[in-house]
């Protein structure tokens, strides 16, 4: 059997594996829970109320910006989060030990973040229908958009959380750069308001980045038509948010597999060590 495709196969069984695991997590099925809950709570009290001159409900117009901001947060800081830890436990330097082990490593976790990221969607879209009936008016082309929304997000943000894991001296270093540089993207990305409120430059900056496009994609997907007119162009602009999203995910495949190779190389049980000692001082 070819190699490459051998690890390819051993990763997905891999994050497979992981997913079932984390499935059987407390801690990681109650971090689900309490945020599903969260956006859960902040729908039911935005139920009754109405977008300013319109009677689309404040609810179901933030819908979209919950399951967009959930994807690119998922996407991103899962990725951030596994690699920069797994480096430090030393799971890194013994894929790196195996033949074809990185492509391994990286295809299960690919595989087990997806998974993760898009059961929290279904989570929150299930209680979104319930809480909203009027989200069943985008049928069945609307949240098949919403599923190829999601995918074409995690990519795009998934290989952006690698480099950025990778980069990354520690997981306190990674946690900090990663949540600076999401919370930043997402305050101009106009994900829960009109980004036409923002300065043009910040407009301009904004479109650059996936978060935006994904909040588009998702409200192209669940409000109604009207609802464009107070976007860019007056309309959802669906063929620039595949050329974004697919740009972001070829950027981020061709960028992320070097940048790892080179860390990998770096890796060697004493720095490990070195680590491992230095987390124990900090905690200690």
């Amino acid at each position: 059997m070819n190699p490459t495709a051998h690890a390819a196969r051993l990763g997905l069984a891999r994050g497979w594996i992981e997913f079932r695991h984390a499935l059987a997590n407390p801690q990681d099925i109650g971090f689900t829970l309490v945020t599903t809950a969260a956006f859960v709570t902040v729908l039911y009290f935005q139920r009754g109320a109405t977008v300013p001159g319109t009677d689309l409900s404040l609810a179901a117009a933030t819908m979209p910006g919950i399951l967009g901001l959930g994807m690119a947060f998922n996407g991103l800081m899962g990725a951030v989060g596994s690699l920069s830890v797994e480096r430090e436990d030393g799971t890194l330097l013994r894929a790196k030990a195996l033949p074809q082990g990185m492509l391994g490593y990286l295809v299960g976790r690919v595989v087990s973040v997806s998974l993760s990221a898009l059961g929290s969607l279904l989570l929150v879209s299930v209680a979104g229908l319930i809480l909203l009936p009027e989200l069943a008016a985008a049928g069945a082309g609307g949240w098949l958009t919403v599923l190829w929304v999601a995918v074409l997000g995690l990519t795009a943000m998934l290989p952006l959380g690698a480099v950025i894991g990778s980069l990354s001296a520690n997981p306190q270093t990674a946690a900090g750069l990663s949540m600076l540089c999401f919370g930043a993207l997402t305050a101009i990305s106009g994900i829960f308001y009109p980004i036409t409120a923002l300065a043009g430059w910040l407009q301009g900056l904004a479109q650059a980045f996936p978060i935006y496009w994904l909040g588009l994609g998702m409200r192209s997907a669940l409000l109604p038509g009207a609802a464009a007119a107070a976007e860019l162009g007056g309309s959802w602009r669906t063929l620039p948010t595949i050329g974004v999203l697919l740009a972001w995910t070829v950027a981020g495949l061709l960028l992320a597999p070097p940048i790892l190779r080179r860390m990998a190389r770096r890796e060697s049980g004493s720095l490990m060590q070195s680590r491992r000692d230095r987390a124990l001082q900090r905690i200690g």
